[in-house]
């Protein structure tokens, strides 16, 4: 089983971010970077399926050069090698732009599972892996949380709302956006860096794969949320006032 797994790089979840006042950007110049989470754990279930059922996974990566370093912890963790295809400015792709620019080298390998992560923990949009399954004319299924391989097709359990799930038979090949917390994530081994100085690296360019795609959308505006404070008084009795609690922490603040 040949399982192509699409990774990004990412702003560290602890990186201050501030805006370039001059493009109004966020200024890469303050920030560190790593693997998106939830490519993390597409990257897991790939080598899951990878040690049951045998092939290999190829980890595929779109960005600048620094996301060599993720391509790399790809590697030590176990995917067997890995695409990178070129792009220094990814403003200057949206989402159908990126996905037109992984599409063009994944179909030539011709896997039989391509796993992204459910989004991005940077843009948060959540379109890449349904835009590629679009253009690569492919089956998908979104948030999924557990792969089985059958005879021919695989089984998938998808996470719905208020704790329920759906179960669904897809033919192979197809495109599955994985959500975050499917399984535990491995550590990369010492063994494993080693190795991963061996393994092949392809790279790409965006003009070798057809040139960079016109954005079909525009940012407007980058700014950081505002932040308010106030304070709301609930009145009422205890037993009246502990529900109108529990109703606003579970539909307004979404905490419950």
């Amino acid at each position: 089983m040949k399982i192509l797994v699409a990774i990004k790089q990412v702003p560290a979840r602890d990186s201050g971010l501030q805006i370039d006042g001059a493009t109004g950007r966020i200024r890469e110049s303050d920030l560190s970077f790593e693997i998106n989470e939830p490519d993390a754990y597409a990257l897991e279930a790939g080598l899951q399926l990878k040690e049951k059922h045998g092939g290999e996974v190829v980890a595929v990566s779109l960005g600048p050069a620094r996301a060599a370093q993720t391509i790399r912890e790809a590697l030590a963790k176990g995917a067997d090698r890995a695409i990178h295809i070129e792009q220094e400015d990814m403003w200057a792709l949206d989402t159908l732009g990126a996905a037109r620019l992984l599409a063009a080298a994944i179909r030539p390998e011709g896997p039989d599972l391509l796993l992204t992560g459910l989004q991005s923990d940077d843009l948060g949009a959540g379109q890449t892996g349904v835009v590629l399954a679009e253009l690569l004319g492919l089956p998908h299924a979104t948030i999924i949380m557990q792969v089985k391989v059958l005879a021919q097709d695989i089984r998938v359990k998808r996470e719905l709302e208020d704790g329920w799930f759906q179960h669904v038979e897809m033919p192979l090949p197809a495109v599955l956006a994985v959500q975050s917390g499917i399984s535990k994530l491995r550590y990369a081994t010492l063994m494993g860096i080693k190795k991963a100085k061996t393994k092949q690296v392809r790279r790409l360019t965006a003009g070798e794969l057809g040139g960079v795609p016109p954005r079909q959308a525009e940012m407007a505006r980058v700014y950081p949320p505002e932040r308010t404070k106030q304070t709301r008084l609930i009145e009422g009795d205890a037993k009246t006032a502990a529900a109108k609690l529990v109703e606003k922490l579970r539909f307004e603040a979404r905490a419950l």
